[in-house]
């Protein structure tokens, strides 16, 4: 793809970068053909190619872009399914978060959108914040049908369940038996609140298979809810701060792995090295922990805890979270490890397709991410199958929402074939 970009506009590393990027496209549109918004809607706009000609445009005249066009850019999910099917490599995911970043600089949002982002961005990153929006969401919920859109959106997403207790920040959990790695878990935020059994059932699992597990002192979000926004010095400022805290257990006992148990945030820290690489104190510190992230699978396929009988038969229908086959490039680990721990595996039609989570898009575009979702379920329960397993919190509440089969994940199914408890979302007894 041609540009016209000025050598003043290249002397910006974003800019620079996004050239690189944009140069990269052949126009083939093979990426349409995978695109959830382009499956939906059929307009060329919502499709991979169609928003980055957008974002060519935006970047090289530098004006602040139309409602029309952050309207296209908004409604792309960052499933990186595109990414996925690109034959030339495009480097989508990047070139997406430079343009969100530019409109969040550049475009002022309505009033209520504006006050919904800003309401996520203050809530979600924060344990202990998002956990008192839920109690009050909870009061507020028989309003959520007087208040349009996003906001009751937010409202009807509120969980009925009691808000889960996060992990005490510093906590170490001893292997059992003698230690054969050491490792950082990265605690999560909404996960915490949501569902607290997903951590627990990791450490239970990785304890029992010889790993020390540590929740490093001053680790928290991600970054990737203020980053997928466009505020870059929010996401940074985390990036610096999970950077700073694993340097900390490097230089004391050593790390083998920075462990994640939601994908996106996997996603997230695995592109700390590309997001700092202009950073003079940490730039090469990023791209060492960087290689160092795994995703809870990956980590488990090197341990290798070998075949299991779970205690019940079941047959689980298997969700590929976009962060994980399409950001990490996660597809089979997770399957071969459930049908390697006793469970009968099977995989939905359109498993590449987005399930409409995708972060906060559930609440920011509501109508598409309810489309999606269905669309997603209805492949899932065509599988006739006991339970549905997913690697990531935030498919597990949009499908549990659109399903009466039971959303667990992975790891808790792994924990309960080796040993633990029976997961608390298969329902009855959890003993």
């Amino acid at each position: 793809m041609q540009t016209r970009f000025t050598d003043e506009q290249r002397a910006d590393p974003d800019i620079a970068a996004a050239e690189g990027i944009l140069r990269g496209c052949v126009h083939c549109g093979f990426c349409s053909a995978t695109c959830p918004t382009y499956t939906l809607l059929g307009d060329e706009l919502d499709s991979p190619r169609g928003r980055i000609y957008l974002m060519k445009e935006m970047l090289e005249t530098g004006e602040a872009p139309s409602a029309k066009v952050v309207g296209h850019i908004d409604r792309c999910l960052s499933c990186l399914s595109c990414m996925t099917t690109c034959p030339s490599g495009v480097h989508y995911m990047h070139l997406v978060d430079l343009a969100r970043k530019r409109i969040a600089e550049t475009f002022r949002r309505p009033l209520a959108d504006r006050l919904v982002r800003a309401l996520l961005l203050a809530a979600m990153p924060s344990p202990a914040r998002f956990g008192w929006a839920v109690r009050l969401g909870r009061l507020a919920q028989p309003f959520a049908g007087l208040l349009p859109g996003p906001l009751g959106r937010m409202l009807r997403m509120v969980p009925s369940a009691p808000a889960g207790r996060p992990l005490p920040d510093g906590a170490v959990y001893p292997a059992e038996g003698e230690r054969r790695f050491r490792v950082a878990l990265l605690a999560g935020c909404v996960q915490q609140v949501l569902d607290d059994g997903i951590n627990a059932a990791t450490i239970r699992l990785l304890t029992r298979f010889g790993c020390e597990v540590v929740v490093a002192r001053g680790a928290g979000c991600c970054g990737a809810l203020a980053h997928h926004m466009g505020k870059e010095a929010p996401a940074l400022e985390a990036a610096r701060r999970n950077i700073r805290a694993w340097q900390s257990e490097i230089a004391g006992e050593g790390l083998d792995a920075v462990v994640s148990n939601t994908s996106g945030c996997g996603a997230m820290l695995k592109d700390y090295g590309y997001l700092l690489r202009d950073d003079p104190e940490l730039a090469e510190t990023a791209a060492a922990l960087a290689g160092l992230t795994c995703d809870i699978s990956e980590l488990l396929q090197r341990i290798g805890p070998g075949p299991a009988t779970p205690p019940e038969p079941l047959s689980i229908a298997y969700h590929s979270a976009c962060a994980l086959q399409h950001g990490q490039k996660i597809e089979t680990g997770p399957v071969e490890l459930l049908r390697e721990a006793g469970f009968a595996v099977s995989l939905p039609a359109e498993g590449h397709l987005c399930c409409g989570s995708a972060g906060t898009y559930n609440i920011l575009q509501p109508a598409l991410a309810d489309r999606l979702r269905d669309r997603k379920a209805g492949h899932l329960e065509a599988l006739g199958a006991d339970a549905i397993a997913a690697g990531n919190i935030g498919c597990m509440v949009q499908l549990g929402d659109a399903t009466g089969t039971p959303v667990v994940h992975t790891v808790e199914l792994l924990d309960w074939a080796h040993g633990g408890p029976r997961p608390r979302g298969l329902g009855g007894r959890t003993g």
